[in-house]
């Protein structure tokens, strides 16, 4: 670092010139106080000016120490299998007198030294070598080598051999000639052909197809050159769907087939060879039904099987993904490689239960692959038609891109079939070529961009030449269109993925969830969901368009930005030389070059007062005419602030040149932009500097963009700065046409700006309620594993939902690896990817904006790698050193449980299913009981997670907390009881066990153990037996046997066992269940179902228990509010409607309303007042509505006792 030191220091000398006392040095201490707390206290900036001024409170001298409230977040990554348990996220509160480094929040309150002490002590002020050493290490494993050659070009093969043969007896035969017609017109029509980089097709070799293929079947389909027709249907006709074309006719099958499996490996030598970026192999027949030595499904040779084991054999390439989009499930490719962990398969198909070809059990989500392949086989079985793009995308990002970024590809594949798009006659489905568009830019972040479509299916001629056309599109670089109609995946959908991802959990480290409460639907509200929101039908594809721009990528910067410095402390983070540096490094990298430089201009006053407050304003420009002792008085005015007589004009400046920068987006002048800009702005509030910050540039430019545009313009604002940009998130909190997401270090509050306002229990206010949206890491180290999560499960799956129009990305690098305030490793690669993920949404017009970023080389090579992505340079490889952490799990987890309610794309649907992973056995995890057992006793079963049983549907599988091959993992909520305990008394592990008939589990194996788990984290057990079994053991040793149905009903007083509610009609059953579940803790008592055992052991002591296990503490507990001196009447109607049944009372007000199974007006009360905790006086339990999740904490005991005395005469048991 001193040698980089000082190569800076000799070459800055343009920013010493312009900024004055300003100097490249180590960071400063930034004082961390907010515009909204209390009068009195020290205010900092200009008002301390030689005191060090760092975010966060954060001493350099003491970074290698992280205080106890951070372990979880900084733990070691080794002990994945450990994480993962499903134990409650959310943390004990954090001392609120002690920062993230241990720093009292009072201990800087003391009085500001003398300017002359200051200027001292600011010539003397240097890095310790601690922190210097930490820098360096940090710097480490920046890949600076960004200068290697990016390719370019993208590969097409289409030989109009492929045309001359079709089924001779049969001419309505789908699979026909007319198909590469109609996409060759697309192609022309639409300009792709001269832009492709076009190649020669060639025959696949005998030596090549033997790879993947027989001897045998290779030769005896070279024989079907000399066949006559009569023969070549009799072959035909021993395959399914297949037909074969006689060498009478010039080109036959064989020949065609080689040709088809050739022209892939044509495309392939290319691509390895860095001739091409990525290319398309528009061939027929198709290819991936092919098996081993079997023609099947219009498919004669298996083209992308064959391409992966030419790719390993003659490339050396050691991974390759093979993504197959196809309608039908590409069996013949899964077959090839299910026991191969060197190639990952992903097929998403219909399937229909089965119902559709090729009906087979394989092809559905419980097949995961075999021996050291397992896991390396991925379906996503689509069990209805009509799915659209948004069911597509979501298990893109939820399951494939995840897995695909752990396992490295070096190759990727795509089986590119067509017959997915609305209007196919085989697919029946409802996606659209845009969809297909999305689907490809998201495979263009994976193996360096290295990419191979090769097609397959696709049979209605219009949708497979725009489907066609729309991928090709793509991948040369055009942006995605916009999607026409947006939403979030259909219940149908969600249970598919839910299923998917309990299978491969266990094998993939990316998959691994923190403790969330997955919300649970029975078959009725599924039913319900599905009429709410139809498969959308449009009568014809949208027509695309595809801008013509002048030129890609726009860059704003303006040296006159460097005029802003630091008078009184020449070593404060946000110097000037963080602009100057950042585009020496665009121009040495020749990116500056390829980017159009646009004008800069200082914004309006109207521009501003879109934002800031007149007298505002007034204030700003009136310090251009202060002198030193005023700037410096009025700097102190502010939170962390320095102020200097050209401070005003560079934030002017830098507020205008973003504004024309969105300008020449929205003209269409450029698709995207960077804007190198200072001073940042996100934590400028409408009337207030904060946090080095005076306008808040992304919050004006994105008024500007609305205002140019002429209406609402629906705008996505992404702050990926370390720390929480309260202004932008005050500006437009109440505003539901901007998307507010902002990911930052959050340390329980402790971290700058400070106090709950980046919380992620912040979701907006009035009719912005859930556009704003936080993600709050509770301590450092957070990495690109960590960002990449909360990527792909919760701000993609919000921003395609809410499909923005505009992308604006306040971009900050104190995140990166080395930066030191921020304290976390995202890599300048882990920025590249995230940025190219963003550029999929609002047809490409995204937009970067410079907030923080305090190491130099880090903010560099951060930017110019987002630069690289925004120019269509592939995204670099990226390897993640481990997976995301427990902690950052946790806070993910936290804001997709806030935000459920708000965004259908969160909610999860968990489902039974008929099957488990395939090769996999149910192992039970026993789990400790609530932290108060005795409040189990009067807890009723929450009626959203009764799963009935279904001969259509099983349980799911999950996976162990430390899984071996072969092991799925359970976590169990256990009650077991013997002839002398009571519920009162059990502790330890408890389990509850569910015997279920053999005809219900058509499909388990005798002795299989199957599970599904229940809101909280607790399961049921349910185990298939037959006449001849003996009852399941429990898995507690030394477990006492079970007591009778009859005598277990006596111990649950207020539980009451209705065997007859189990056979209520689905109709009776609420239609909003799983989503804000008060009411499933406070069903009527007669609700709660047992099941008895089957067979002969009708008779038997198994009996089924739902559990539900409280979270131990929840983040709302604050809103509970004493007890009325009047006390609590358990008897007391609802206040709305009367009725004395299922009523509950808001422990905030302390009003009562029936529950949701009756007219729901304590669901109401809580979506009009926002109180969130409210008490049973069925059961005395306690719901948290926004935590969707019961809670048992302390602080709840005096309102339980107090109800319970007034319930049942005496003192709740077990209080203390």
């Amino acid at each position: 670092m001193a040698r980089l030191k000082g190569a800076a220091l000799s070459t800055d000398t343009q920013c010493r010139r312009i900024g004055a006392g300003s100097r490249e040095t180590g960071p400063m201490e930034k004082r961390a106080s907010s515009t909204r707390r209390p009068a009195g206290r020290q205010e900092f900036g200009g008002g301390s000016p030689g005191r060090s001024l760092k975010k966060g409170l954060r001493s350099s001298r003491i970074r290698g120490e992280v205080s106890p409230t951070m372990t979880s977040t900084g733990q070691d990554s080794t002990t994945t299998r450990q994480r993962r348990s499903r134990h409650n996220p959310h943390s004990p509160p954090h001392d609120s007198s002690v920062t993230s480094r241990g720093v009292k929040k009072g201990a800087l309150r003391h009085s500001s030294p003398s300017l002359a002490e200051v200027k001292k002590k600011g010539r003397m002020k240097k890095l310790s070598q601690a922190a210097e050493q930490d820098l360096i290490v940090g710097l480490q494993g920046l890949d600076l080598n960004l200068e290697a050659k990016t390719l370019c070009g993208t590969g097409l093969v289409f030989d109009e051999q492929l045309n001359e043969f079709h089924c001779l007896w049969d001419d309505s035969f789908p699979e026909g000639p007319e198909r590469l017609h109609a996409i060759k017109e697309q192609l022309i029509q639409d300009g792709l052909l001269d832009r492709c980089v076009s190649f020669q097709a060639r025959f696949a070799e005998k030596e090549e197809l033997m790879l993947v293929h027989s001897l045998e079947y290779i030769d005896l389909m070279e024989t079907t050159q000399y066949m006559n027709e009569g023969e070549l249907r009799i072959l035909a006709d021993t395959y399914d769907s297949v037909y074969l074309h006689p060498v009478w006719i010039r080109t036959n099958s064989y020949t065609c087939a080689c040709l088809a499996s050739g022209s892939v490996l044509r495309l392939v030598d290319a691509v390895l060879r860095n001739e091409i970026r990525n290319g398309m192999a528009i061939v027929r027949p198709p290819g991936h039904h092919a098996q081993h030595s079997l023609m099947d499904g219009y498919c004669m040779f298996n083209h992308v099987a064959v391409a992966a084991r030419y790719a390993q054999q003659k490339h050396n390439i050691e991974r390759v993904l093979i993504v197959d989009w196809d309608v039908h499930h590409g069996q013949g490719t899964q077959f090839t490689f299910d026991q191969d962990p060197s190639v990952l398969y992903f097929s998403i198909h219909r399937y229909e239960q089965g119902r559709f070809w090729p009906h087979l059990k394989a092809s559905n989500w419980s097949t995961i692959g075999f021996g050291q392949g397992q896991g390396y086989t991925i379906n996503v079985p689509w069990n209805q038609v009509g799915m659209r793009d948004a069911d597509y995308i979501a298990a893109f990002l939820r399951l494939l891109l995840p897995v695909a970024l752990e396992f490295q590809p070096q190759l990727v594949l795509v089986a590119a079939g067509f017959d997915a798009l609305q209007g196919d006659p085989k697919g029946e489905m409802a996606t659209t070529p845009a969809g297909f568009a999305q689907l490809t830019h998201l495979l263009m972040g994976l193996a360096g961009g290295k990419l191979i479509l090769s097609l397959e299916g696709g049979y209605n001629l219009r949708a497979l030449a725009e489907g066609v056309s729309a991928s090709l599109h793509t991948l040369l670089g055009d942006p995605c269109p916009i999607l026409e109609s947006p939403s979030a995946p259909c219940p149908s959908a969600q249970a598919s993925l839910f299923c998917a991802l309990e299978a491969l959990e266990p094998f993939w480290e990316v998959l691994v969830r923190s403790a969330e409460a997955l919300e649970e639907d029975i078959l009725e509200e599924e039913k319900a969901e599905k009429e709410e929101e139809r498969p959308w039908q449009p009568s014809v594809l949208p027509v695309l368009t595809w801008p013509m721009l002048q030129a890609r990528t726009g860059l704003v910067y303006d040296p006159a930005m460097m005029g802003h410095y630091n008078l009184w402390d020449n070593h404060h983070p946000e110097m000037p030389q963080r602009v100057f540096r950042i585009m020496r490094r665009l121009e040495e990298l020749g990116l500056a070059g390829r980017c159009l430089t646009l004008p800069t201009r200082p914004a309006t006053d109207a521009e501003l007062l879109t934002c800031h407050s007149a007298e505002y304003v007034g204030r700003l420009r009136a310090t251009e005419k202060m002198k030193t002792r005023e700037l410096h008085r009025e700097g102190s005015n502010f939170d962390s602030i320095y102020i200097c007589p050209s401070t005003f004009a560079c934030a002017q400046l830098a507020t205008g040149s973003v504004c024309r920068l969105v300008e020449a987006v929205l003209a269409r002048e450029v698709l995207n932009g960077t804007a190198v800009v200072r001073p940042p702005g996100h934590h400028a509030e409408r009337d207030a500097a904060c946090g080095f910050c005076f306008f808040n540039s992304v919050a004006v430019a994105a008024r500007h963009a609305q205002a140019i545009s002429g209406h609402a313009l629906r705008i996505l604002i992404v702050d990926w700065d370390v720390h929480h940009g309260n202004g932008t998130q005050h500006i437009f909190e109440e505003d539901p046409s901007v998307l507010y997401i902002s990911l930052h270090r959050y340390d329980h509050g402790t971290f700058f700006p400070m106090g709950d306002e980046g919380a992620s229990s912040q979701v907006g206010q009035a009719a912005g309620t859930g556009f704003t949206v936080n993600v709050a890491w509770n301590g450092p180290r957070v990495g690109d594993a960590d960002y990449l999560a909360a990527w792909h499960r919760l701000v993609l799956p919000i921003a395609y939902e809410f499909n923005p129009e505009l992308v604006l990305v306040s971009a900050g690098f104190d995140a990166a690896r080395g930066d030191p305030l921020g304290g976390c490793q995202v890599s300048p690669e882990g920025y590249a990817h995230l940025t190219h993920l963003l550029m999929g949404l609002a047809n490409g017009r995204v937009v970067l904006i410079l907030e923080g970023g305090y190491n130099l080389t880090s903010i560099s090579e951060s930017m110019a790698a987002c630069t690289r992505s925004l120019l269509g340079d592939p995204p670099p490889l990226l390897t993640l050193s481990r997976p995301p952490l427990s902690g950052a799990l946790a806070s993910i987890t936290e804001t997709i449980q806030v935000h459920r309610r708000y965004w259908r794309s969160l909610r999860v649907m968990k489902v039974e299913d008929k099957e488990g992973p395939s090769t996999s056995e149910l192992i039970t995890k026993k789990v400790t009981q609530p932290a108060n057992p005795g409040s189990a006793e009067r807890m009723t079963t929450p009626e959203g997670n009764i799963l009935d049983i279904d001969t259509e549907k099983g349980p799911s599988a999950s996976s162990v907390e430390e899984s071996t091959p072969g092991q799925a993992k359970s976590e169990t909520a256990v009650v077991e009881f013997n002839q002398d305990q009571s519920l009162e008394a059990t502790t330890g592990e408890t389990t509850l066990y569910q015997t279920i008939p053999e005809a219900a589990t058509e499909g388990t194996t005798p002795g299989q153990t199957t599970s599904e788990e229940a809101v909280g984290g607790a399961e049921v057990i349910q185990t298939s037996c037959t006449d001849n079994q003996t009852p399941p053991t429990s898995p507690v040793q030394g477990a006492t046997p079970q007591i009778s149905p009859s005598k277990l009903i006596e111990n649950l007083r207020t539980l009451e066992l209705n065997i007859e509610a189990e056979k209520a009609p689905e109709s009776q059953i609420p239609e909003e269940e799983g989503l804000l579940g008060e009411a499933a803790g406070g069903q009527d008592v007669d609700d709660s179902v047992l099941n008895e055992s089957c067979g002969d052991h009708a008779d038997t002591d198994q009996v089924v228990l739902y559990a539900v296990t409280p979270l131990p503490w929840c983040p709302h507990l604050v809103a509970v509010c004493p007890i009325p001196e009047s006390g609590l009447d358990v008897t007391q109607p609802c206040q709305d409607c009367g009725v004395l049944q299922e009523n509950w009372v808001c422990l905030s007000c302390y009003q009562v309303y029936c529950g949701r199974y009756i007219s729901a007006h304590m669901l109401h009360h809580h979506e009009d007042s926002g109180h969130p905790l409210v008490l049973s006086y069925v059961d005395l339990s306690t719901w948290c509505y926004n935590c969707e999740a019961y809670v048992h904490h302390q602080a709840l005991l005096d309102v339980k006792n107090v109800a319970h005395q007034n319930k049942f005469g005496e003192d709740m048991p077990h209080s203390h």
